[in-house]
């Protein structure tokens, strides 16, 4: 069968294209990048496709040319930043749904949320159930899938916040009481239910709740987390909920990590969904996470993840604090030590005078760059920029600085190593 795949680069998305390429389907994988898509899955055909965009019928007619099935499991849990939920959720799905009955592909399986209800109160929640809505009224062999907290060794988002809260040292903080409840499902275990509705016409018309077999609240999740990564157990920290949600405007304004009011409000409203003999429909019983953290061992790169994970936004903090800092006291010391060390090495007051201010107004504006998250890769690289040339600049203008006891240019060799630390960590996919 070939089939069309929506979100194919994501964290469920690449467990689908090679369970669908282990199966023998060939797949279509429609993604922002192809090129980049392409490195990870060499043998896939990628075809390019902006969901914030392709919000027509007409941009998703040609694309289905040959195609048998379509599957949708593109999803954002925050808008903003060239991330257009409405259309990301539901106006492109939709378009391609109608796409799908015009072009006479029937069979259509969409991979929504549990909690895509309009009482979450959330944009996510509201936006995935539109697009739900709109494919139940037409014409098609469809599946509507409302998985639990998916989970595997590969996550990120919201599980890999949960294994960094399972290696926290000393205790294991948890939103509130820690007793709000999921149904984990492994990823595999979805993508072997999306195989089977792609199989089974029985299953046309429905829609179906993907849960693991046992109810885990947010605390047994990290307590089972963190015996998997061999820490010993820790007492509990709760904390209330007023601080959570202030963390969480922060991560709005911030950052694109986990904490966010979306996240906090998905997870008050609840992530168990309700038994309805998923197993028995699906003709097979999800593993328990239990069973699954037992059947795959922690490695030593799941501890360093789980660790860095925690350090990411601190180095992103340090950062901005160390930019913001030298940008004002630049501007303070102007007349103390940037002017005098310039014009004793021959440069006019004027132009030491011009270029002491660039460099205040460069620091600050790295730092405003920082905290907004912006293209992290670009802001590392003009930090990298920034702080060598003003090593070699300063080296040039006042060598004995090397040997100063203090170190003030000693010290730009762990912040250049700092800069490619967060580099890294900023880069998920």
């Amino acid at each position: 069968m070939r089939v069309l795949l929506t979100g194919a680069n994501g964290f469920i998305g690449a467990h689908l294209t090679a369970a669908l390429l282990a199966a023998g389907h060939q797949v279509v994988a429609a993604v922002r990048r192809p090129d980049t898509f392409a490195v990870r899955f060499p043998e896939v055909e990628a075809i390019a496709v902006d969901l914030n965009r392709d919000t027509a019928m007409a941009a998703w007619l040609p694309r289905l040319a040959g195609v048998d099935a379509a599957i949708n499991c593109a999803g954002v849990l925050r808008g903003g930043r060239g991330q257009d939920m409405a259309a990301i959720h539901h106006q492109a799905p939709a378009a391609l749904f109608d796409a799908c009955c015009k072009a006479g592909v029937r069979r259509v399986i969409q991979v929504s949320a549990i909690s895509a209800d309009a009482e979450a109160g959330t944009d996510y929640a509201r936006s995935k159930k539109r697009a739900d809505d709109h494919l139940q009224v037409l014409d098609l062999d469809w599946v509507v899938l409302r998985p639990s907290l998916v989970y595997g060794e590969g996550a990120y988002g919201g599980t890999a916040l949960l294994r960094a809260l399972a290696v926290f040292p000393f205790v294991t903080p948890l939103v509130g009481g820690g007793r709000q409840p999921f149904r984990p499902l492994h990823v595999e275990d979805l993508a072997r239910t999306v195989l089977t509705c792609l199989e089974r016409a029985d299953l046309a018309r429905r829609v179906l709740e993907p849960v693991g077999p046992r109810i885990e609240t947010l605390q047994s999740i990290v307590s089972h987390y963190r015996g998997w990564l061999g820490r010993p157990a820790a007492r509990s920290l709760h904390l209330p909920l007023p601080l959570i949600r202030l963390l969480c405007r922060l991560g709005d304004l911030f950052g694109r990590g986990p904490l966010s009011s979306t996240a906090l409000a998905q997870l008050e409203y609840g992530n168990a969904g309700r038994e309805t003999g998923f197993a028995e429909t699906i003709g097979f019983h999800p593993a328990t996470l239990v069973r699954t953290l037992q059947l795959r061992p922690a490695q030593t790169q799941d501890l360093w993840h789980a660790r860095l994970y925690l350090l990411r936004p601190l180095v992103r903090a340090v950062l901005v604090l160390l930019w913001a800092v030298s940008g004002l006291l630049g501007l303070a010391s102007v007349e103390n030590f940037a002017l005098p060390l310039l014009i004793a090495a021959g440069i006019s007051s004027a132009a030491a005078g011009v270029a002491s201010l660039a460099a205040s107004l460069l620091d600050l504006a790295i730092a405003g760059l920082l905290a907004l998250n912006w293209r992290p890769r670009a802001t590392a690289l003009l930090q990298l920029a920034a702080v060598a040339g003003y090593t070699v600049a300063l080296t040039l203008l006042a060598p004995a600085l090397w040997g100063d006891p203090f170190g003030p240019l000693l010290k730009n060799l762990p912040i250049l190593v700092l800069v490619l630390v967060q580099m890294i960590l900023a880069e998920e996919r």
